[in-house]
């Protein structure tokens, strides 16, 4: 098993292709639940993406074939007075899993933000998302004490 990792390169149009696609394929999976973008959205992604101050895109290749990605921002603690990374999106094609590339991708995430100097590293996931749960668990990721809740209003 050879497993590498990129960090995407905006100006790479294979990134950018395998970025909407990856995107795309987790949109449509039971666990995105929304309808994909349109390729309007797809164009304004990138480039959201591309000029967001905070954004880092991490994809992970398996034998030469990218297989999946991570899409995170930079936030920053008042509480810890440090920055932490936080887990948007993280996507391994259905091809690909079982290979343990879910967790290669977070350990090399969690490298990554030690090696920074960050304090923690944030996620959300879906209630009824088992298998991520688990993935997170057996790498030392849980709710919060005291629990907390992730709201949302949508505008």
């Amino acid at each position: 098993m050879n497993i590498s990792f990129e960090y995407c390169d905006f100006e790479n149009p294979v990134h950018l292709s395998v970025l909407t696609d990856l995107l795309y394929i987790y949109m449509i999976d039971p666990m995105g639940g929304v309808q994909p973008l349109n390729k309007l959205k797809q164009l304004r992604l990138v480039d959201g993406l591309a000029n967001h101050p905070t954004a880092l895109v991490l994809f992970i290749l398996y034998n030469g074939v990218f297989a999946g990605l991570a899409v995170c921002f930079v936030n920053f603690s008042t509480f810890y007075v440090k920055s932490y990374l936080y887990i948007h999106d993280l996507i391994v094609n259905p091809v690909y899993r079982g290979n343990g590339l879910g967790k290669a991708l977070m350990k090399k995430l969690e490298e990554i933000s030690i090696e920074r100097g960050y304090c923690k590293i944030t996620l959300e996931v879906r209630e009824d998302n088992a298998v991520a749960q688990n993935l997170y668990r057996s790498l030392g990721y849980d709710e919060c004490q005291p629990k907390m809740l992730f709201w949302t209003k949508k505008l």
